[in-house]
């Protein structure tokens, strides 16, 4: 049998193992476009559980698996968090009245887990996290008609889960071509696997300083970005100066020449002399100096020159830019109180950037969730914004995909509001139904006529590809600009704004009356003229181009086009 105790300590035990590997299942991520990425999605869902049940007192199994489901709902993040959370919400269900359990007791609640994710998917797709998790209930069920040991049972759970994930490139072609196999379901062979070492082995899986949590990564950056700040004040000498040098056949030069000749310029000076090569590294202000001494001892084979004060200026600068963020995070989230609700009609919409939060508090949104492509919110986050927002029916617009299922979480958590989670997947579509909005419909019309005008905008994307990969027969390495058109990948440049402007060439039709520009973070306001001027020169002149500054992350330019 498996009391609470164990139950308690399997779940933190598994939460840890994907911590560990978080990275590992993130580098499973096929498409380029930078994301929430998978591993970190479902390890921040699952390590809210873990803390809550480090502090918790409670001994039944029932209990146990009620407190872990309600802190993993409220913390999931991401398509992959939601459908983890739910499928701990539906084992929770199935332990109800339940002190212990055996191995029926678990291939039945693992069951009612499986029927919950899948119900909460739209259109399920086969060779997914939702594949893996119904083989493991397959083989529990198979096993439990056989054997009543639960941690037997539950070992034929991973045995079977760890079967479906090697299958899943031959259900996804796109895993195949790429040669990976399902993240979410890898994820989901982590955790338990995790919690198998608990159960059968009595070994839980303990965190190392090489596998923090995201919480605790942030933590550390924060420090770093500080320490470089500081660390400007103290840099002695401006440049880093990297190169090697490929030793020719008459060189009898000592290795140890150019060492001394450096350090009477610079500091951190290292040379290592090896067979063929030399490769040095020094901080000096003549960087071409340090290279024409180099010259003598042979042939430079690579170099590279980096200003350390500039790079400490900028990461300063940043540092401020993301203390000042953190700031008016918090102050936003004070002002998030939960308040009765006196109008009829409110909404709240998740984006990123102060243009586009001012864009939809201009069109009417009471509360604006930060969040977006890489930045998904979790269901607690939107909670406290519906919460927050004084209206009998509220309208939620998540604005991206992966948000959508968060989102529809909040939907069974309120009771004194009526809560509508609007399907809309990019900014464009939801600032286009907050336009629709109908002051004289009813709340369910509204949510009919907003969701359609939403799926009758194009949305054009442009930003970096944050993975190698290859789509339609066109490579893609980390770093280029690549455009999307309604998520699909139509073309790459080395330019964001040409980019941006041959995109709105392709997207734009006989029919096209209006597009929107809206530029991020990343793009000076003298780019954003440059791509509103291009893309007006190559659109007819009878289509209205406007240009609205997003600051938005992520992605150099957003289009809307209608």
């Amino acid at each position: 049998m498996i009391n609470g105790t164990y139950y308690k300590n399997a779940i933190i035990s598994g939460a840890n193992n994907i911590i560990k590997q978080r990275e590992e299942i993130n580098s499973l991520n096929i498409f380029p476009v930078p994301d929430g990425d998978t591993g970190t999605n479902m390890s921040v869902t699952i390590e809210a559980a873990a803390k809550a049940l480090a502090e918790s007192s409670a001994t039944r199994i029932d209990e146990v698996a009620s407190e872990a489901a309600s802190a993993m709902l409220k913390s999931a993040r991401g398509n992959s968090g939601v459908i983890l959370s739910l499928l701990f919400r539906g084992i929770a269900n199935g332990f109800k009245g339940k002190s212990e359990i055996n191995g029926k007791d678990l291939a039945d609640a693992l069951k009612i887990g499986v029927d919950t994710a899948y119900k909460a998917v739209m259109n399920p797709t086969e060779g997914t996290m939702l594949t893996v998790a119904r083989m493991c209930y397959e083989g529990g069920k198979t096993a439990a008609e056989v054997e009543s040991d639960p941690v037997i049972v539950f070992g034929s759970v991973c045995s079977a889960a760890n079967d479906s994930l090697a299958r899943t490139p031959e259900m996804l072609p796109v895993l195949k071509k790429a040669g990976v196999v399902d993240a979410g379901g890898k994820g989901l062979c982590v955790i338990f696997e995790g919690m198998l070492s608990l159960l059968r082995d009595g070994t839980m899986i303990e965190l190392d300083k090489t596998a923090m949590s995201p919480e605790a990564e942030d933590k550390a950056a924060e420090f770093f970005r500080n320490a470089a700040a500081e660390f400007d004040a103290v840099i002695n000498f401006t440049y880093c100066t990297e190169f090697i040098i490929g030793k020719g056949p008459e060189a009898d030069k000592d290795a140890q020449e150019l060492r001394a000749f450096l350090e009477t310029m610079g500091d951190c000076v290292v040379v290592a002399d090896d067979d063929d090569i030399i490769k040095v590294h020094v901080h000096t202000e003549h960087p071409g100096k340090a290279i024409e001494e180099a010259l003598t001892f042979g042939q430079l084979l690579t170099v590279k020159i980096e200003n350390m004060k500039e790079q400490h200026r900028k990461a300063a600068e940043k540092n401020e830019k993301e203390k000042a963020r953190r700031e008016a995070e918090e102050k936003k989230k004070e002002t998030l109180k939960p308040v009765p609700p006196s109008e009829e009609v409110g909404f709240v919409a998740v984006a990123a950037g102060e243009g586009l939060e001012t864009v939809f508090k201009d069109l009417g949104c009471q509360h604006v969730v930060s969040g977006g492509q890489s930045m998904n919110p979790c269901t607690d986050d939107i909670y406290q914004a519906v919460m927050a927002t004084p209206a009998k029916n509220v309208f939620v617009l998540p604005n991206n995909k992966n948000i959508i299922l968060a989102a529809k979480q909040v939907i069974p958590l309120i009771t004194d509001r009526n809560v509508f989670v609007l399907h809309t997947k990019t900014i464009p579509q939801g600032l286009v139904a907050m336009l629709s909005y109908d002051p004289d419909a009813t709340a369910e019309l509204n949510a009919e006529f907003m969701l359609t005008a939403a799926k009758n905008v194009s949305t054009g994307q442009v930003t970096y590809a944050a993975r190698n990969a290859e789509f339609g027969g066109t490579k893609i390495k980390e770093g280029d600009i690549i455009a999307l058109s309604d998520g699909k990948l139509t073309l790459k440049s080395n330019d964001p704004v040409r980019a941006v402007v041959k995109l709105a060439k392709e997207m734009a039709g006989r029919d096209t009356s209006y597009i929107s520009v809206i530029y991020g973070e990343g793009i000076s306001e003298e780019q954003a003229n440059a791509a509103f001027e291009g893309i007006k020169s190559k659109v007819s002149s009878d289509v209205e181009v406007t240009l609205i500054n997003g600051g938005q992350p992520v992605y150099y330019f957003i289009l809307s086009v209608e």
